[in-house]
């Protein structure tokens, strides 16, 4: 979601005629409460992604140019959490497998991690709002 919201900001506020970013035209958007991109706003602003204006022609902007905010950034501003996670129980020790489960998981795990944010990093909301934009016009097409 803070993907398509971000990425409707900075459709929004392309060209000279700018609307007003508010929460209740992304939300129609995103087909979701108003109070539901809020609360995703919210964690946008603080890791410094979005800023909002108060008063007649305010509302919501990027901080920086949409080609300079990566998947990562915004992975990392609403959480970044491990994308796999251990049982909370300890396996048996005293098993052949279970002594060893952990350790080669956790390692798998962290290169799977790695590989995601690598491949995050590599994509902006620039680029999403392109294609988006690009599938939209296809399918208008037909």
């Amino acid at each position: 979601m803070a993907v398509h919201v971000l990425a409707w900001i900075a459709f929004d506020r392309r060209g000279t005629d700018k609307e007003i970013a508010t929460s209740q035209r992304i939300a129609t958007s995103v087909n979701t409460n108003p109070v539901v991109i809020r609360r995703c706003l919210g964690e946008l602003r603080a890791a410094g992604l979005v800023e909002s204006t108060r008063g007649r022609g305010g509302g919501w902007e990027l901080t920086r140019g949409a080609a300079s905010i990566t998947l990562l950034d915004v992975y990392l501003a609403v959480g970044g959490e491990e994308i796999f996670a251990m049982p909370a129980a300890p396996p048996d020790a005293e098993c052949y497998v279970g002594y060893g489960i952990q350790p080669v998981l956790s390692r798998v795990y962290a290169e799977a991690s790695r590989a995601l944010c690598a491949s995050l990093k590599g994509t902006t909301i620039a680029d999403v709002l392109r294609d988006a934009v690009a599938e939209y016009e296809t399918g208008l097409r037909g």
